[in-house]
């Protein structure tokens, strides 16, 4: 009988190897469907739902993904967004953090929200929505709030978070758990036509310098709503920050931020 390194490589496809092979891996050598996927990246080759990544990243680099940890906090507008790319690209592990449950107001920008799911909670929608996509994706879903108290425990071992949150206290609450737990921090917000990103690396505390003066629970959200096009734009940026930290390739927005008005479409940096 052939071993599974036989199978696969005697199946791939100018270096691919296409769904049903996976899944028929899966079902005869006793396999999870993460684990047929590292062996597959393994073996330099590429599960074919990866086709259109290869031009841009490598077998190396899609198995590095593959093996990287990213927790994303929140799971509305951005966290959506940033959840379902993440996946798509190939992150293996995600774990999502959100207390809510959907509401009839989220339909017009929540990636994972519909008519008939509204009520239930975002992080389960979310772990469905997935597995559906990509099953090689290991889902953790938390269905509480972040706090300071059980932040270290929800992005314990992970590699990158992402901020995804509607609260200027839970994002800095964010910023200080993962000063202290030794982790980049990618945060994103969104008011109107307007959004802002950057990166904080341990010893940046940039988001406390960002909110410094800010008093209240909510910044311009609030005041300005949030359209679908500037969350989706917002949270593609902070999907691009985070693959660049987990592959280390490119520049980060380290030590900047990124405004965006698109409104008037208007992008500029500022450098703390």
């Amino acid at each position: 009988m052939e071993s599974l390194k036989e199978y696969l490589l005697a199946r791939a496809e100018n270096g691919l190897i296409r769904l049903s092979i996976q899944a028929w891996a899966v079902q005869n050598f006793g396999l999870t469907f993460p684990a047929a996927e590292e062996t597959i990246l393994g073996l330099n080759l590429l599960p074919a739902r990866y086709q259109r990544n290869q031009r841009s990243l490598s077998c190396g680099q899609q198995l590095s993904l593959f093996r990287s940890k990213v927790a994303v906090i929140g799971c509305g507008g951005l966290g959506g967004h940033i959840v379902e790319e993440l996946a798509r690209l190939g992150v293996g592990n995600i774990t999502i953090v959100d207390p809510d449950t959907f509401e009839e107001h989220n339909l017009n920008r929540q990636l994972f929200s519909k008519l008939d799911n509204l009520g239930q909670p975002k992080v389960a929608v979310a772990a469905s929505r997935i597995k559906e996509i990509n099953p090689a994706v290991t889902i953790v879903s938390v269905y509480d709030a972040f706090t300071s108290r059980n932040g270290s425990v929800l992005i314990e071992k992970v590699d990158v978070v992402a901020d995804a949150l509607d609260s200027i206290p839970r994002r800095l609450e964010l910023a200080e758990v993962c000063e202290k737990s030794n982790i980049p921090l990618v945060h994103g917000s969104v008011g109107g036509w307007y959004g802002q990103v950057t990166t904080q690396f341990p010893g940046d505390y940039t988001l406390q310098k960002i909110y410094s003066r800010y008093i209240g629970e909510r910044g311009i959200e609030k005041d300005l709503g949030n359209l679908s096009f500037v969350v989706a734009m917002i949270a593609s940026i902070e999907v691009s920050e985070i693959v660049k930290i987990l592959l280390g390739e490119g520049s980060t927005l380290k030590g900047k931020i990124l405004s965006l008005n698109l409104l008037d479409m208007e992008f500029s940096e500022i450098t703390f």
